[in-house]
């Protein structure tokens, strides 16, 4: 009986670390990001950033090892391994939309990842390993991009550069994370109207709003200034959150309370089931983000120094330093009447240099005004990011 007990703290402990540190890191990503993009809309998924970084952080020693765990918000090595293990599982389980989450590691012709390595990397993250000529770009990048394509139902194109590969590239490790889901509830397309959208005060512009009245978790947060509404899909494990801004001008300031994950939890925590009637705009973004600037604002940087990244577990017999010359993520969302779909990929280069209630009447919630979205996997960041319209 003990053991039972046990087991399910021990798997208890292991989701508040996920969720505390998927919360913590995708805040940060997410302040980060929106300081590059202001005033447009943009997606990102930080959780897709986190499983390279675990991997590079079981391939990393020293202080270079303490700063990637650290920015995922997890103690050590064994831990690392049971969180994404466990999170994987997790994922390949949902029913009732489509979400596909894979991980490849390419190595250059010649070379081969660390046994050990290799055992961790495929067992925690299901990741496939390849060897590739990377002396031959556009090749190499063709092959990566095609993979990235199969993995993301073609939304996610030409990840990888053919300039940004060369002679001193040994590995790219690519993550790709793919979602589908069908509202529970979906919007009536004849009731979708042409109205104004809110940039600023001052400037507008007009959106296809989508309209339907049906009952949602919903709350008004005075602590986020905003209301805030949970929108299912299928099978209720994932949903669309949004948090609107009780003025226009607000946008700003509550992008900066997001930096803090508990005001949200705290908000989604307060929710209660209640007639809404809502309308959303349709929007489909895709953003291109440079995760070396990004990570290293987020005081991730040891990786991208050849005299600091210390990845001495990452491949065999090399003597050479290994770092990270590059990383880049697009992702993309869409969200119309039947739903949403959104993907996202990742592909960071190493290379070597010799020596992410109740309430009367009814609320309304109109969305005519820049707003915050999170598509949630039960507790779990998938994507997040602001949209201005489109």
């Amino acid at each position: 009986m003990s053991l039972a007990v046990m087991a399910t703290s021990d798997k208890k402990e292991l989701e508040d670390l996920l969720h505390n540190g998927n919360s913590r890191f995708t805040a940060n990503m997410f302040s980060e990001v929106s300081k590059t993009n202001p005033k447009k809309s943009f997606v990102l998924s930080a959780y897709s950033v986190m499983t390279p970084l675990a991997q590079l952080g079981l391939a990393s020693v020293g202080e270079s090892h303490d700063e990637l765990l650290n920015a995922i918000g997890l103690p050590n090595d064994n831990v690392t391994r049971e969180v994404f293990s466990m999170v994987n599982t997790k994922l390949r389980a949902v029913k009732d939309v489509t979400l596909k989450v894979a991980s490849k590691i390419y190595v250059a012709k010649g070379f081969e990842l660390n046994s050990e390595f290799v055992a961790v990397t495929r067992d925690t993250f299901d990741s496939e390993v390849q060897n590739l000529d990377f002396n031959q770009k556009q090749n190499a990048a063709n092959e990566v991009n095609t993979w990235v394509e199969d993995h993301t139902n073609k939304r996610i194109k030409d990840l990888v550069d053919p300039d940004s590969l060369s002679d001193d590239t040994r590995a790219l490790l690519v993550n790709a994370i793919y979602f589908k889901g069908l509202w529970d509830a979906q919007f009536d397309k004849a009731l979708t109207r042409e109205k104004d959208f809110h940039v600023t005060k001052n400037d507008k512009i007009k959106v296809s709003m989508m309209n339907r009245r049906g009952d949602y978790k919903y709350t008004e947060s005075a602590a986020l200034k905003s209301q805030v509404i949970e929108i299912p899909y299928k099978g209720h494990e994932a949903s669309l959150v949004i948090v609107l801004p009780l003025k226009i001008e607000d946008i700003d300031e509550v992008q900066e309370m997001l930096k803090e994950p508990t005001l949200l939890d705290k908000a989604l925590s307060e929710m209660y089931e209640v007639e809404v009637d809502l309308s959303i705009p349709r929007f489909k973004i895709e953003t291109t983000t440079d995760l070396k600037d990004i990570l290293t604002k987020m005081n991730v940087k040891k990786m991208f120094s050849p005299a600091e990244a210390r990845l001495d577990n990452l491949l065999k017999n090399v003597k050479d330093s290994l770092y990270i010359a590059s990383a880049i993520q697009k992702a993309f969302i869409e969200v119309n009447e039947e739903g949403a779909e959104a993907a996202a990929a990742n592909v960071f280069g190493v290379f070597a240099t010799s020596a992410i209630i109740n309430q009367q009447p009814p609320p309304v919630f109109y969305a005519d005004r820049p707003f915050y979205f999170v598509v949630k996997m039960n507790s779990l960041s998938l994507f997040n990011g602001i949209i201005y319209g489109q």
